[in-house]
């Protein structure tokens, strides 16, 4: 398995951002081939993580693309400074 992060910093509006995730991005996600999870997570202090999770690591490429590509059409008022992006294989889980 292979998992992509991205921490976003400044975000202006996190309940704004995260209606906009969980209506607009998460069904994209769904589709990407070897979808496994998804997670939005509101960290405080105008600091938001998402964690998408797929079987291999064409899927995690894939979300990083989405995501960008996402922020940029939907999301650029809220979340305007670029994440922090990391990516790479799962090597334990629970």
């Amino acid at each position: 398995m292979y998992a992509a992060v991205r921490r976003y910093e400044g975000v202006t509006d996190p309940a704004e951002a995260g209606r906009l995730v969980d209506e607009g991005f998460v069904p994209i996600m769904r589709q990407v081939p070897g979808f496994v999870a998804y997670y939005w997570v509101d960290a405080g202090h105008g600091v938001m993580v998402s964690t998408s999770v797929f079987q291999d690591r064409a899927g995690a490429d894939a979300s990083i693309e989405r995501a960008a590509d996402f922020v940029r059409e939907n999301l650029a008022s809220l979340l305007p400074s670029p994440p922090q992006v990391t990516a790479g294989e799962v090597v334990a889980s629970a």
